[in-house]
Formats: structure tokens, C-alpha cells, sequence
């Protein structure tokens, strides 16, 4: 069974840069508005649901919380569905806007 990974703020964003990366953001809708990576989809249940149903098994996601704790409960469920790349961002989205980052998500969710 494929396991997710935890990835850092940097080695986020240049695999945002280099590959196309599903970015989920798990934090609440206010958080979300508040701020959130360039690209990002605030993910719920139905969200997850349409990803796990249409999203290719190859796609990289990255999913992110507010400091990297609830987000690798999230990347180890996609990781059950047979995602074979699935990461964890260390640090949350606090981490992510500690420095500036040119890098966002690209990837839309599956119709």
C-alpha cells in the first residue's frame, strides 16, 4: 500500500514549480480565505470525494493544514485510495507563508 511522505515549505514549492501537484488545504473555510497557497482547493468531504473518484492514481498531491499535524491524517487516507505520491507540507500553511514562495498549485480537480 502506497504511504504519503512529508515534504518541506521549499521542497513544496519545487515540485509545484517542476510537476503538476493537486495542493489541498484542510483548514477551515475563514483560515482558507484568510490566506492560502496560490492555487490550493479548500478540501471537504465532497471535494475528497471527487478526487478520489476522478483523479488520476499518478497525480501528485500535496495536502496542507495549518501547521503540518491533521494534514498527514488526510495525505495517509489519499494514500489508501491508492494515490501513489502523496504528501504531507511540514509546517502547515504558517510554515508556507514564513518566506516568499513564488510557487501554487496548477492542478484543477477532476470533473
Amino acid at each position: 500500500m502506497p504511504e504519503f511522505k512529508r515534504l518541506s515549505a521549499d521542497d513544496a514549492a519545487t515540485l509545484m514549480t517542476q510537476r503538476d501537484a493537486l495542493v489541498l488545504d484542510i483548514r477551515d473555510a475563514d483560515s482558507y480565505a484568510a490566506g492560502h497557497i496560490a492555487g490550493a482547493h479548500l478540501m471537504d468531504a465532497a471535494i475528497a470525494t471527487q478526487i478520489s473518484n476522478g483523479a488520476d492514481l499518478d497525480t501528485p498531491i500535496i495536502v496542507c493544514c495549518y501547521h503540518g499535524n491533521s494534514s498527514q491524517q488526510a495525505a495517509a487516507w489519499f494514500a489508501g485510495e491508492g494515490f501513489e505520491e502523496v504528501y504531507s507540507l511540514d509546517g502547515g500553511y504558517e510554515e508556507w507563508k514564513s518566506a516568499p514562495r513564488e510557487a501554487g498549485g496548477k492542478v484543477a480537480l477532476p470533473d
